[in-house]
């Protein structure tokens, strides 16, 4: 009786698939700004220094300033 367990839970276990549907999301919009303005402020969260001006929150980049979110 017990190989038959053993088997009924191995046939369950292969027969069922973890994966359903991937879906793949599109790429978001990426906003840089090339410089920061005179009235910015220098927010340090968890050791990361950002960047903050008009509510919005920017990480310096070799690019620019990326707009993120904390």
């Amino acid at each position: 009786m017990r190989p038959f367990f053993i088997a009924l839970i191995a046939l369950c276990f292969v027969t069922t698939s973890c994966a359903r549907r991937v879906v793949v999301s599109p790429k978001k919009q990426v906003t840089v700004v090339k410089t920061a303005p005179r009235n910015h402020q220098v927010v340090v969260v968890r050791g990361q220094r950002y960047y903050a001006w008009n509510g919005n929150h920017y990480k310096k980049t070799r690019q620019g300033y990326v707009l993120v979110r904390i």
